[in-house]
């Protein structure tokens, strides 16, 4: 039996930047893409922490070490300039994998610079 566990997030990140007439997707720094282990295209799911907001999309890159976190296309009307927002994916692990698991977590500071990784390095999920 499978179930399904947070992966990777991105907490308490700033929307830098807006696109509307792009087609769609999250610009985000490469460098958090890769401290996260988010890859480019991966479904991410997009919490909203200033208006409540949920949505689905997916990631992109954006440049490295910028902090960019652009917010394209429909999902400009989930998330503005300056919001507060978790970046999060998700994985299904088999029962016997659930033990050892841990997602790959990243705080991050008000120009999105990372600021710690990995706050569930302790949790036990059994």
């Amino acid at each position: 039996m499978k179930k399904s566990f947070l992966s990777s997030k991105i907490h308490k990140a700033t929307v830098t930047d807006s696109q509307i007439d792009y087609e769609g997707s999250c610009e985000i720094d490469i460098s958090l893409l890769n401290a996260a282990g988010i890859n480019v295209f991966e479904k991410i799911d997009i919490y909203n922490i200033t208006n409540g907001e949920r949505f689905t999309t997916y990631a992109i890159e954006g440049k490295a070490e910028t902090g960019n976190i652009c917010i394209n296309g429909a999902c400009c009307h989930k998330a503005s300039i300056g919001d507060k927002i978790i970046i999060c994916t998700y994985v299904d692990i088999e029962s016997h994998e659930i033990k050892n698991y841990k997602p790959t977590v990243i705080h991050v500071d008000n120009n999105n610079k990372i600021l710690d990784s990995n706050e569930y390095d302790n949790v036990s999920l059994v």
